[in-house]
């Protein structure tokens, strides 16, 4: 096998013509014979190429509104021919079969069709059959022939061929080759995961999974291990449609656990009031409402300013330059908002590592989303957990019920829970977490490790009781038995929001009756694992 191979004839059909003109005279002022189809021809044509149609090779024209022009014989016999096989060479100069010895395509925007909320007729039309058959087949020959998918490889082939003599290498092609083949996989999993959602079907007898690399990572959750972002075209708001304006290079973890801050302060709507989310390892330190975003931090912090120091701050209203100064007497590894003031950029610039990342919006806390988890030998799907709960849908099971303004904090504590790794106790009072319990075993335990932070903190503000007594109280889950409620009550909870569903309801009830506590139930739970 000779590694080098010579590039003398090119094919070209593309949707995106981003750099289509500079590829075609580079190409051309170095020999290689044109071919194109349609749009691309005409383009290329205008800017003085030379260029043979596909339909001058094959004897057909396109057809069918363009369904077909490349499928034929003298296409895909000059894609997959075997140079150094002597039947094969045969067989093209039997049939005037010309070989091509490079192909550049990209697909018919199916992903930009689907992003813009098209119909079902339009979305059928955008699904190439032309342009993937010969991307596969210019792949499984890549010991002769080179194919380029992405814009973005254009000058690497050009440079290739500059370094080469007008050749390229084996070790070239085969990396064109894997991204085409990639490209194609996410071409075909965008359109099956697109067709199952339009016709219904929730759990398809086989999944196809993609995305596209944003960033490769310096290491995953620790240095030993290596790992990478990517994108999945949702381009929901957050971490990976986020502009980072200033900052060290984002880890795996920071971008973990800026998108579990981002997530939950999405929560809150920024008409109603400014809300901020401290997050530290994907569970929220501090959670707090204000009339201001600078008292919304504040509060936030003071619920556990110990775990607040180099945590992850969301913020569901543009930074202003209050809070900017507040935040930057920390350290704090990452802040997210959707956008910042001038005033507010300039006091962060003094803190270089400090990350600041903008995005253009807030995410639709309850927009349908599918999650993946990977497990040994496999992968579990869901439904993101986007259930809410209301006023409306509360029903009060004791004999006290709770005032308005702990349903207010009930209510707060309830989408914070939803947050927090399970089991999960969370203490609120006056629209700010005061007390959090995140990832123990037993949800006693919980009760205890948020009362003990609330307790703790109270000692560090100087005030002479836990930040717990008066708070209103939320368990993900319903309370098994009655002791986890107890612990809550003991650590001066008043009123409590659960699902409800245990077998012992009767029992909990009735001790939070005996100990004076007015209880709602949601009949739902939030488990996060």
């Amino acid at each position: 096998m000779t590694d080098l191979h010579p590039v003398r004839r090119a094919l070209l059909s593309v949707s995106d013509k981003t750099g289509l003109i500079e590829l075609g005279k580079s190409l051309a002022t170095r020999g290689v014979e044109l071919l194109s189809t349609g749009g691309t021809a005409k383009a290329l044509r205008e800017a003085g190429l030379d260029v043979k149609d596909v339909s001058d090779i094959t004897g057909f024209p396109e057809m069918m509104d363009g369904r077909v022009k490349t499928l034929h014989p003298m296409v895909h016999g000059g894609l997959l021919a075997l140079r150094d096989n002597d039947a094969h060479v045969a067989a093209m100069n039997d049939h005037g079969i010309g070989a091509i010895d490079l192909l550049v395509v990209n697909l018919y925007p199916f992903e930009a069709a689907l992003a813009r909320g098209a119909d079902y007729d339009e979305m059928i039309e955008n699904i190439d059959i032309g342009g993937p058959a010969m991307i596969r087949a210019a792949s499984k020959n890549h010991l002769f022939v080179n194919v380029v998918t992405d814009v973005e490889d254009y000058d690497a082939l050009l440079a290739e061929l500059d370094a080469n003599d007008g050749q390229t290498s084996y070790t070239f092609r085969q990396r064109l080759s894997q991204i085409a083949y990639a490209r194609t996989a996410a071409y075909d999993a965008a359109v099956s995961t697109w067709m199952a959602g339009a016709i219904g079907e929730q759990t398809p007898r086989r999944r196809a999974f993609a995305g596209e690399v944003k960033q490769t990572l310096r290491y995953g959750e620790n240095s030993h291990q290596k790992a990478a972002f990517y994108t999945d075209g949702s381009n929901r708001p957050g971490v990976a449609t986020a502009v980072q304006l200033q900052g060290k290079e984002l880890s795996y973890n920071n971008i973990n656990d800026t998108d579990a801050a981002y997530e939950l302060v999405t929560e809150f709507d920024p008409a109603d009031s400014a809300a901020v989310a401290i997050i530290k390892h994907a569970n929220p330190c501090g959670v707090a409402k204000g009339a201001t975003l600078v008292e919304a931090y504040q509060k936030a912090f003071d619920c556990d300013r110990t775990s607040a120091f180099g945590g992850i701050v969301a913020l569901n209203q543009p930074l202003d330059a209050a809070t900017a100064a507040k935040i930057v007497e920390i350290f704090t590894e990452v802040v997210i908002a959707p956008g910042a003031s001038d005033e507010a950029k300039e006091i962060f610039a003094a803190k270089k590592n400090l990350r600041l990342l903008l995005t253009d919006a807030l995410p639709d806390p309850r927009a349908p989303i599918t999650t993946y988890k990977q497990v040994a030998g496999g992968v579990l799907v869901q439904d993101k957990d986007v259930g809410y709960v209301g006023l409306d849908d509360l029903k009060v099971v004791t004999k006290k019920a709770p005032t308005d303004e702990q349903l207010q904090d009930l209510l707060f504590a309830w989408k914070v829970a939803k947050h927090v790794k399970s089991n999960a106790i969370v203490y609120v009072k006056e629209n700010a977490t005061v007390g959090v319990g995140a990832g123990q075993m037993s949800r006693v335990d919980s009760a205890n490790v948020a009362a003990s932070k609330a307790g703790r903190m109270a000692a560090d503000l100087g005030l002479g009781e836990s930040l717990a007594k008066g708070s209103a109280v939320a368990s993900d889950a319903f309370f098994p038995f009655a002791d986890g409620l107890l612990e809550a009550a003991a650590a001066g909870g008043t009123c409590v929001i659960q699902p409800g569903g245990s077998m012992r309801d009767d029992e909990v009830i009735a001790a939070a009756d005996e100990a004076g506590l007015a209880m709602v139930f949601t009949g739902m739970r939030h488990f996060r694992h």
